[in-house]
């Protein structure tokens, strides 16, 4: 590994730790040239498989492009940026689980609404609302019916704001 400070080619690692729930490993270095002190992190590079759109073309999967969409559902809703990252770490998880080169982008998008709906009814409304296209209130109430029929989702208690 390269030293960031001086340039140099030899370090040596002073500690390794797991991190991100063990997937990523934190190692602590030292460059032998001149003693700056720095971390690196290391993880698996894995190949996530390619998105099929619903007009056949194909697309690498962007996990920006996931975040970005989730965000936007979530814009000036309270829930913590750290329950947003595991829900795109168990969605990203289910695609390597596929075991597939390809997985329709139709899949992914019920993987988000499974977890949006999970994080914040609200969310998953305005997700789902674009996401299907709504076209008139009567979309909008079935969708709201079938979150009311079941019991034990997130966000079903009334707010006390």
């Amino acid at each position: 590994m390269r030293c960031p400070f001086c340039q140099a080619q030899d370090t040596r690692v002073i500690d390794s730790r797991l991190a991100s729930d063990g997937d990523q490993v934190r190692r602590r270095r030292e460059c032998v040239n001149c003693g700056e002190r720095f971390t690196t992190y290391e993880s698996a590079e894995l190949v996530l498989p390619r998105l099929v759109k619903s007009d056949g073309s194909r697309e690498p999967f962007d996990e920006q492009k996931l975040r970005t969409g989730m965000l936007r559902a979530l814009e000036k809703r309270p829930v913590a940026t750290e329950a947003v990252e595991a829900a795109i770490n168990r969605i990203k998880k289910r695609l390597q689980g596929s075991a597939e080169r390809e997985v329709p982008a139709r899949q992914l998008g019920e993987w988000v609404m499974d977890e949006l709906r999970e994080l914040d009814q609200v969310a998953y409304v305005r997700f789902a609302s674009v996401y299907r296209s709504f076209q008139d209130v009567s979309a909008f109430r079935e969708v709201i019916e079938g979150l009311e029929s079941k019991p034990g989702t997130a966000g079903s208690e009334p707010s006390t704001d």
